[in-house]
């Protein structure tokens, strides 16, 4: 695999990673409004924590998931644009659904249609930005567009809250066949339609050259790998693709966990109002996940210029090592004004590493691979991180705490585990990950 990359980055690519930009915000805001809604589902649905967690991290994550291979196989020769726009399309369907959903069973169902729709996203978004930047510039590239996870998340509290408090004040909404509205139903609407408007923006987009194919001498136009050559090709690279997907899934598990409780932790300590702390929550989140991304590409771009080849993966060591202490302690703050500052460096760390980990894996895989194995990191990550995330934590607080008033000592024995176990995997891999770049003839 030899990887030279473009030969120039051009106004269309930055056009294209824009748009990819705000499909990455709106699917973080569709996928995350639920937990500035935890307490009106929770209510009305008469459910625990655990189910909730079910509801907000399994739901999503059983099709996202399971989909998320077959549709990288298809993007890894297909039209990766088009892909991406029937996904988008679908899964703001599909949030507006969640805001007509009547029973648990419902929304359930529609949230499932959301991760169904999420899941063309993401490993097609990854391999059209590495065919549109060089090595050199990808890991900014790459960072720039995960910041749609911390300002999709940040919004999803921002707008989730705000639009749930203007609900709360209207006049009650009745439609023909659905009936009454409550104000967390027409929040998930309000959030939902917008994505309709990214759909128009993607159709300009055109299908990038793709650079970097696995090949054998003499071949101009290398065919699509069989699944099981695929496999063989994991397989032998196990220790590499192990490190990578386990480090950052038990990351991700940290992540999603705090974006789904840490809000709601906060509420039930100091009794807080959701939709005044919920804006206040997403600006910390924006401000402080922006922050992060930009500075995870940046340093990452630095260790490589001093020497440092494996920077893509030592970031994630780095991150998770100095995750454990603010993410132990945020949680326990003694108000809320001092938990929404102390949260900051968690939401720094969690944006940092996920742009570069991405690039580093697009750098190690053969192009006509590079999408499925996207999907094999989607499907670990969201599998492992969303799914459970939310769960282990809904679990510790109903049955080894045994008290809802217990959430925030959850989350924090969870950081206490997830983070230095992290740190070992992802350090394990290092030697793994520099041996691959040596292999694929990777210039940085």
């Amino acid at each position: 695999m030899s990887e030279n990359g473009p030969s120039q980055d051009s106004g269309h690519a930055a056009y294209t990673l824009f748009v990819l930009l705000l499909a990455y915000i709106l699917s973080f805001i569709d996928r995350n409004v639920m937990a500035v809604l935890i307490g009106p589902i929770r209510q009305d649905f008469a459910i625990n924590d655990t189910q909730f967690g079910l509801l907000h991290g399994l739901a999503f994550a059983l099709l996202y998931t399971s989909v998320g291979l077959p549709i990288a196989r298809l993007a890894d020769t297909k039209s990766r644009r088009n892909i991406i726009t029937l996904g988008v399309f679908f899964w703001s369907l599909m949030t507006c659904w969640c805001g007509v959903a009547k029973s648990f069973g419902g929304l359930f169902f529609a949230r499932m249609g959301v991760g169904l729709g999420e899941a063309a996203l993401s490993p097609p978004a990854w391999s059209m930005v590495a065919d549109l930047f060089s090595p050199r510039r990808l890991p900014i590239a790459m960072s720039l567009l995960t910041m749609g996870v911390p300002i999709g998340a940040g919004m999803a509290f921002i707008v989730g809250g705000w639009v749930y408090g203007y609900f709360i004040a209207a006049d009650p909404v009745i439609l023909p066949i659905v009936g009454q509205l409550g104000a967390w139903q027409l929040t998930f609407i309000a959030v939902g339609i917008p994505g309709f408007l990214v759909v128009l923006l993607l159709l300009p987009i055109r299908e990038p050259i793709r650079m970097g194919k696995l090949q054998s001498a003499g071949e101009v136009d290398p065919p699509q790998l069989s699944i099981p050559e695929v496999l063989a090709y994991v397989k032998s690279r196990k220790q590499l693709y192990g490190a990578i997907f386990g480090s950052i899934s038990l990351l991700t598990i940290l992540g999603y966990a705090t974006m789904t409780w840490y809000l709601e932790s906060m509420i039930r300590s100091f009794g807080a109002e959701r939709e005044v702390l919920g804006p206040q929550m997403g600006q910390m989140f924006i401000v402080a996940g922006i922050a992060g991304a930009l500075s995870g590409g940046w340093f990452a771009s630095y260790l490589q210029n001093n020497g440092y080849r494996d920077a893509n993966m030592r970031i994630i060591v780095i991150a998770a090592i100095l995750w454990i202490i603010p993410g132990v302690l945020a949680p326990l703050a003694p108000n809320a004004e001092i938990g929404l500052w102390a949260i900051s460096p968690v939401l720094f760390l969690l944006s940092s590493y996920i742009g570069v980990a991405i690039a580093g894996l697009q750098l190690v895989t053969p192009n006509q691979m590079r999408s499925q194995l996207s999907a094999v990191l989607v499907l670990t990550t969201n599998l492992v991180g969303l799914g459970l995330g939310p769960v282990i934590v809904g679990f510790f607080t109903d049955f080894v705490f045994g008290n809802e008033a217990h959430l925030r000592y959850s989350l924090s024995l969870l950081a206490a585990i997830a983070c230095p176990l992290a740190a070992i995997w992802a350090g394990v891999g290092l030697k793994y990950y520099r041996a691959a770049l040596e292999e694929a003839q990777v210039r940085i």
